[in-house]
């Protein structure tokens, strides 16, 4: 029995005086509004439907997202690089250390918020998404961020960042400055990968000074 029937049945139930859905229909209630359960269904319609990731043949699985699917805190990136391509996981190579690293200096662990990507599918050669595919395959993204409708979204580098925030302003412009998604607070700060290859004093204190800013709007 779907919802649309249970309502026909609870309509019809309650003009002989019966007002009480049946158990089963509860328990599919429940389940449609549970996140995690509905995280999985739309990964496994992103997987049958996407019109980008379902066409491109670069990659070797989608790499969906992980995490608390009621995490008040989600990070976004830009695509899998090759360990999330063969693992499955976002964040798990050389820059997903470095995130780790950043979450745990926050006080949190890996657990305790959701991490995904714009393209759920790897390009080729690691590239940039172009504008197509980013279109084509964000708006799953879009259901992410409305099923975990987190407090704040960390947008980690220049993909992100002009997704999210409808922009073509570049994020050295942009890190810092509180942007909004959907009506979630943004903060764009540089990709964990960018970290690792201009490791100064200088970024490491501008990335710090931002996951601050994020620190005290979680407080709020």
């Amino acid at each position: 029995m779907d919802v649309q029937q249970a309502k026909l049945h609870l309509e019809s139930s309650m003009l002989i005086g019966v007002d009480f859905l049946p158990v089963a229909t509860q328990i599919e209630t429940a389940q449609e509004t549970d996140p995690t359960a509905l995280l999985e269904q739309l990964s496994m319609e992103h997987d049958s439907t996407c019109e980008h990731c379902t066409h491109t043949t670069h990659y070797t699985q989608t790499v969906f997202g992980v995490g608390n699917p009621n995490a008040q805190l989600m990070f976004i990136g830009e695509a899998p690089g090759a360990e999330e391509d063969q693992q499955g996981i976002p964040f798990v190579g050389e820059a997903g250390k470095k995130l780790d690293e950043i979450i745990t200096a926050m006080g949190m662990q890996r657990e305790d918020v959701y991490i995904a990507n714009v393209l759920k599918s790897r390009p080729p050669n690691n590239r940039t998404p172009s504008p197509d595919e980013v279109a084509k395959c964000a708006p799953f993204l879009g259901k992410q961020v409305a099923v975990i409708q987190p407090k704040v979204i960390v947008a980690l580098g220049g993909s992100a960042t002009k997704y999210l925030l409808g922009t073509t302003t570049g994020i050295t412009q942009l890190r810092g400055k509180w942007g909004s998604y959907d009506g979630i607070s943004v903060m764009p700060t540089f990709h964990p990968a960018y970290l690792i290859r201009n490791y100064t004093k200088e970024t490491r204190a501008q990335m710090w000074s931002d996951m601050q800013q994020v620190m005290a709007k979680l407080r709020e």
